[in-house]
Formats: C-alpha cells, sequence, structure tokens
C-alpha cells in the first residue's frame, strides 16, 4: 500500500495515526518507507511524503483498508491530509532475476 500524503492539521494527524496505527498493525501492515527526504527525479512529481506499507498479502491489505474498523478513520484522515493511495500486489523479484 502506497500513498501520498500533505499533512494539513498535524493535531487531526496525530489523533488519525493513534487510532489507525493499532489497526494496521493488527491487520499485519508493517512500514517500509516513511520518507524524510524526496528528491523528484522525472515526471514533474514533487510530493510531500510517501507512506509504503507492506501487508503479508494483497488480499490482507485489502481487507484491511475495507474493514469497518479502519474505514471508520479515512473520515479524519481526510480531515487531517490530503493525498493519493493505491494497492499494489507484487511478485518478490529474485537476486538472478533483477541482473
Amino acid at each position: 500500500m502506497i500513498f501520498e500524503l500533505e499533512i494539513t492539521d498535524q493535531q487531526a494527524w496525530e489523533e488519525y495515526r493513534r487510532v489507525a496505527g493499532p489497526i494496521m498493525e493488527a491487520s499485519g501492515g508493517t512500514f517500509l518507507v516513511r520518507s524524510e527526504r524526496i528528491e523528484p527525479l522525472e515526471g514533474g512529481w514533487n510530493p510531500v511524503s510517501i507512506s509504503v506499507v507492506e501487508f503479508p498479502s494483497f488480499e490482507a491489505a485489502r481487507e484491511f483498508y475495507n474493514s469497518p474498523a479502519y474505514q471508520s478513520t479515512i473520515a479524519l484522515r481526510e480531515r487531517a491530509s490530503r493525498g493519493r493511495g493505491i494497492l499494489v500486489g507484487s511478485t518478490p523479484i529474485s537476486t538472478a532475476d533483477s541482473k
């Protein structure tokens, strides 16, 4: 799960994180990336922040996002930030395949 976000209300964001974080963790989600620095390279893309969260499977991520528990936090996230998110399914690339 990848989100590009701009925090617009820090207090609401902290509340969102306090509520949504445990729901994400209970669903098996763990942060892989919480951007500290971003340097645009191509295409005019200049996000304020990027977060990448890994789940045990594509289905687990979808179940988390669509769960009543997480859905109840979305209004708070939207009050605290603006952004975009996508769910990405992938197959691990072996070292031999990446060459």
